[in-house]
């Protein structure tokens, strides 16, 4: 398969699986939630930029429970059991330390772009 680097598409793609993890625990700071809404939470906080899906999701929600970021506990809503997850301690210093690094990032980008060649 071809990568087609002049495509934003492909830009896109790049920038937000780097995100991603990110924006999901800039939405957990909002309160626990299940993944679906989630999902919504991310697309709302990035305006649509960002909108996970269930496999990319999941996958992450995974790792953050292995690591102690996040916990879950099952909740029926609607007759429906949902997992609904929690950020602990450790997933608020991860996303400080997140906020740290990608507001430096940013800067080195703006000052790149500002350089356009």
């Amino acid at each position: 398969m071809r990568v087609h680097y002049t495509t934003r598409t492909y830009w896109g793609r790049i920038l937000n699986a780097s995100l991603c993890k990110f924006f999901i625990l800039r939405a957990l700071c909002d309160g626990p939630a299940h993944g679906y809404d989630l999902i919504r939470r991310v697309a709302r906080v990035t305006d649509g930029f960002c909108v996970p899906t269930e496999g990319t999701i999941y996958p992450v929600l995974r790792e953050f429970l292995e690591c102690g970021c996040v916990t879950c506990h099952r909740e029926v809503v609607n007759g429906r059991t949902r997992k609904v997850y929690r950020m602990t301690a450790k997933g608020r210093r991860a996303y400080r330390a997140g906020v740290e690094v990608w507001a430096k990032g940013l800067c080195c980008v703006r000052r790149v772009v500002g350089r356009r060649g």
